[in-house]
């Protein structure tokens, strides 16, 4: 009964170790894909701003 007792722990120990491990790739993905739509949000949000920044010196430009 011991030896099975054993055999089961460690079994379920494999099993935890081997879990704990699969957790930490899903997190990196999803920090991976997390940092991917943040640049995909300001490469979007650049676009905008740029022609923006661009008007105003013209327009400082235009007052000098």
């Amino acid at each position: 009964m011991t030896g099975l007792m054993v055999s089961m722990l460690a079994f379920v120990a494999g099993v935890k170790d081997k879990m704990e491990s699969d957790e930490k790739g899903a997190t990196m993905v999803e920090y991976g894909i997390m940092v991917a739509l943040i640049a995909v949000i300001v490469m979007v949000a650049v676009g905008p701003l740029g022609v923006a920044i661009a008007a105003l010196f013209a327009g400082v430009t235009a007052d000098l």
